[in-house]
């Protein structure tokens, strides 16, 4: 077997006295497809710089075999010192690069060469940065979020571009569709540390939830021991203080290994302040126009959308996507036709480039309005720093200045703050945009579950399949049709194709019709009838078996109890550690059965 191209072997980092990394690993051989997944803030983009030499651990080892070349794709690329995306591409290919491929590389992904690099937009600038790490051809490729701000047909392109090259890759991705495509082995970054699956992400989140299901088990064991050792402390740790001081250290030592164990990165609380109900259309669009210096952008587009719709738009980037989001909602009038909102819209915008977010506005001034120190949510009201945690905000970061965010915690502010202004209409711009996959879940199921209407621009695959009850695709020409269901209909529908044949015709819906959700929930594993008894008397048990080890406890506590009758301790002492071993089997079958319920309900809603 060949050795690994590349090795990181217990790597350790600390950011302003917070350990980020504690003995992560990653080990990269010829040919590999290997995804880094982990909650934002957990340091894999911190892991990605130290593998390509960016950054200097405080210890540990990085190793790169002799001879071979890496290749690191960044989230903000540095354009200083170069005026075209030719040159810009040019300068990364070595001494013996090959100038015609950096020049075709840029021309797939719908560059010529000489845009000034000081004019570019997001898509721009992340096209022109992955020609640049693609063109030397290297034997390992560091990608960190390449689709971010990349439209479809360039994701596409990329993933063929990958999935045909010989290179190493290491994939960091918010795109679920795009990491299940091309991974074969995932690396789990969680509290500091790595863990290893030799599998694609397809098989990650089943694995992760197993891991964290096992960890609350043996946290919960671990509290409970602590419980019992305390109350033993309480009841008679005096009359026995020499014989058991070892005893007592291990009390301490437990205590300690609970404050120590370092914690996974939290769950957002994500939910949603409802304005009162919309009429029951929200937005009706007839032959609508649009044409930007006689460039036709919208041409004869008709839709009706009805409460609680979630409408997708999807097509390249300058298609004319936000144009159409700018017209059904009013805030750009049509040069034709007409457009009439329904009544009652109460309607919250998220941005995909977070302009309304202003750089010298602190954290929890953003959150507020700049007054008092509380929040209303979903008809409830919150301080500010409690609701910063509900986001994955430390206090400290209260009096931050928004421009110190990552893009990942901009993008978290953004909807902390759209989701505290009651609404019946969202409008979310590119709203997957840096965040992690997780906060995507809840964001998706907040979508699901809202009551109200949703217009959504989005490039991400999966999570449109997972939220959209149709989609509205761009044809070329200014034309825009509907499709029922997510994207994977829309390419049933056009039999495949990612593009529709010129053939094809809009479709108009009619008032009174649903499309069926894209991608209904999965089916949750259900409880039988033995399970949901044990649930109705494991309670019971449990309360008795608890009874019964205080008892036990109660009479071992007696420090007369062996010199009077060694037999009766002997039996006592039996009985305990069976009452306890009983205790802890209901607790883990409540416990697992609880599990089981939660899901299936949750899914069930």
């Amino acid at each position: 077997m060949a050795p690994p191209l590349l090795t990181l072997r217990d790597i350790h980092l600390t950011f302003g006295g917070t350990p980020l990394l504690e003995g992560a690993e990653l080990s990269v051989s010829e040919r590999d497809r290997l995804c880094l997944v982990g909650r934002n803030g957990s340091g894999k983009s911190t892991l990605l710089k130290i593998a390509a030499g960016l950054i200097e651990p405080d210890s540990g080892e990085v190793f790169v075999q002799p001879g071979s070349t890496v290749r690191y794709l960044s989230q903000e690329p540095d354009f200083t010192g170069f005026s075209t995306t030719l040159a810009y591409v040019e300068a990364g290919l070595g001494p013996d690069g090959d100038s015609h491929r950096a020049q075709a590389l840029l021309g797939q992904l719908g560059l010529d060469g000489t845009e000034d690099l000081r004019r570019l937009s997001g898509g721009e600038a992340r096209r022109t940065a992955l020609a640049r790490t693609l063109a030397p051809a290297p034997d390992i490729l560091l990608l960190d979020e390449p689709t971010n701000h990349l439209d479809l047909p360039a994701i596409e392109w990329l993933e063929s571009e990958l999935k045909s090259s010989s290179a190493a890759l290491v994939l960091i991705s918010h795109d679920r569709r795009f990491l299940e495509t091309l991974s074969r082995t995932t690396v789990w970054l969680s509290a500091g540390k790595t863990r290893r699956l030799d599998d694609g992400f397809g098989a990650f989140e089943a694995w992760r939830d197993g891991i964290l299901e096992r960890e609350a088990v043996e946290q919960h064991k671990l509290d409970r021991k602590i419980a019992a050792e305390t109350v033993w402390l309480r009841q008679g740790v005096t009359a026995r203080r020499k014989r058991n001081q070892g005893r007592l250290r291990a009390l301490h030592q437990l205590r300690a290994e609970r404050r120590s164990q370092r914690q996974a990165v939290g769950i957002v609380d994500m939910s949603v302040s409802q304005a009162a109900q919309s009429g029951r259309r929200a937005i009706e669009a007839e032959a609508v126009s649009k044409a930007f210096d006689g460039k036709s952008v919208i041409r004869d587009f008709a839709i009706r959308v009805q409460r609680g719709d979630r409408i997708g738009i999807v097509g390249p980037n300058g298609a004319g996507k936000t144009t159409l989001l700018k017209l059904l909602t009013g805030e750009l009038p049509p040069d034709t036709g007409t457009i009439r909102l329904g009544a009652n819209l109460d309607m919250v915008t998220i941005d995909q480039r977070r302009e309304s977010l202003d750089p010298d506005t602190r954290l929890a001034d953003a959150l507020t309005g700049g007054s008092g120190d509380t929040v209303s949510v979903g008809g409830k009201t919150k301080h500010v720093i409690g609701y910063m945690k509900d986001f994955l905000f430390s206090p400290e970061q209260a009096r931050t200045p928004i421009g110190a965010l990552s893009g990942g915690e901009r993008g978290r502010l953004m909807l902390a703050r759209a989701l505290t202004q009651p609404s019946n209409l969202l409008v979310l711009d590119e709203p997957t945009n840096d965040l992690d996959i997780e906060t995507l879940d809840l964001l998706q199921e907040m979508l699901a579950d809202h009551p109200g209407t949703v217009l959504l621009v989005s490039h991400d695959r999966d999570f449109l399949d997972r939220v959209v009850t149709s989609l509205i695709a761009f044809e070329g020409d200014g034309r825009w049709v509907e499709y029922a269901g997510g994207y994977t209909d829309m390419l049933a529908q056009r039999g495949g194709k990612t593009e529709e044949p010129a053939t094809a015709k809009p479709r108009n819906r009619k008032p009174q019709e649903k499309p069926a959700r894209a991608n209904a929930r999965s089916e949750k594993a259900k409880l039988s009838f033995k399970d949901r008894h044990a649930l109705q008397t494991l309670p019971g048990r449990i309360e008795a078996l608890e009874t019964e080890v205080a008892a036990q406890r109660a009479l071992l506590a007696d420090p007369g109890l062996f010199a009077r009758d060694p037999a009766a301790f002997k039996k006592v002492a039996a009985d305990l550690e069976r009452a306890e071993t009983a205790l802890a089997a209901a607790e883990e079958q409540w416990l697992t059965l609880e599990m089981v319920r939660e899901e299936f309900e949750g899914g069930a809603q």
